[in-house]
């Protein structure tokens, strides 16, 4: 109990002082950096899984209490942006994986994995079940989420702070946090965790955050009560950051050494994706600048949902867009990289 409170206040230092300067996601980034920090200074920090779950659910309420029926409607509009977006994101994973095989030596399973577009949490273990290295494949997705959540957030909004985003932000941002009395607040986060520990034990990939999120769409147009405070929302920001930076230690920092070249051009990658895909994005379904950069930003769903508001962007298009991204990239990237992989197996030494 003691390292797991040393450790959220290590995160809660350095993620409220990011948020008093204005860095973009200040409290998770600063919570990541703070513990990352903290553990390989001591080796003693330690997060719970249950961290990262009530994240994910936490997630998926915010998102789910701004949902309107007007917005629902908007889905089938969604299937083109989708596309563009898991097109470009196959691309570059089919890219880079040559580039990080002939860089490190590593073998194609591995190579392939290091440069999936997933979860940190989900990636490392489909990665080891079809044989890759799971270790290696773990620190190249850390490395890309750190960009996507620690980096990517600043460039955007530098690129983009000229650019008119509308008022939809404006008028959404109040939508989860009308309602806030305590009675609805209680009755959203009770419906968001009985959904999000069924989608967690349903096996479906993000399953904690899509169910959260559903239920409370559901709570949601039935009753109008959902309610999620901002207070809630830094509070899982510190979980889920904190939760990142307790599984960087001084090991992983040592074997950076190997795969530091590959996850630099990876990260660079990323960041010519990011602009040609938020470019097509904005040129072809007439998505604001930022939103798009957002879209295509190389982090996770939920990282992003607690992300965007901090950029004045809360667009339910962008949310169920990083959603599509991750139940696809998890489920059908993986199977496209096996191919590929048998492939080149097959007539590669």
């Amino acid at each position: 109990m003691s390292h797991l409170l040393l450790t959220l206040g290590a995160g809660a230092v350095l993620g409220l002082a990011f948020l008093r300067l204005k860095v973009p996601g200040g409290m998770m980034v600063g919570a990541m950096v703070g513990v990352a920090a903290f553990n390989i200074g001591t080796g003693l920090a330690y997060m719970p899984a249950t961290a990262r779950l009530a994240a994910q659910i936490t997630a998926g309420a915010f998102i789910g209490a701004s949902v309107k029926k007007r917005d629902l409607r908007r889905m089938p509009k969604l299937i083109k942006p989708a596309l563009i977006l898991l097109g470009g994101m196959l691309i570059l994973n089919l890219a880079m994986g040559p580039v990080i095989h002939a860089l490190s030596g590593l073998d194609w399973m591995t190579s392939f994995f290091c440069a999936v577009p997933g979860g940190i949490s989900d990636t490392p273990i489909i990665a080891a079940d079809m044989g890759a290295d799971a270790g290696d494949v773990a620190l190249a997705q850390f490395s890309r989420l750190v960009a996507g959540i620690g980096i990517f957030p600043s460039l955007i909004l530098a690129m983009t702070r000229h650019d008119p985003q509308g008022e939809e932000g404006a008028h959404q941002a109040g939508a989860a946090d009308r309602q806030k009395d305590p009675a609805s607040v209680a009755l959203t986060i009770a419906v968001a965790a009985v959904c999000g520990f069924i989608g967690k034990r349903s096996g479906v990939p993000v399953g904690a955050l899509l169910f959260a999120m559903l239920g409370v769409i559901a709570l949601k147009l039935l009753t109008d009560r959902a309610a999620v405070p901002l207070w809630l929302k830094r509070l899982a920001q510190l979980l889920s950051g904190a939760y990142i930076g307790s599984s960087m230690g001084l090991a992983d920092l040592l074997e950076m050494r190997v795969l530091l070249l590959p996850i630099v051009l990876l990260v660079l990658a990323y960041l010519l994706n990011c602009l040609v895909i938020s470019a097509l994005l904005h040129r072809f379904c007439g998505i604001r600048r930022r939103e798009a950069m957002l879209a295509a930003t190389p982090a996770g769903a939920n990282d992003m949902a607690l992300i965007s508001g901090d950029l004045g962007v809360h667009s339910q298009d962008l949310n169920v867009l990083q959603i599509i991204r991750m139940i696809v990239v998890v489920s059908v990237f993986p199977q496209i990289v096996r191919l590929v992989v048998s492939l080149l197996e097959g007539t590669c030494p």
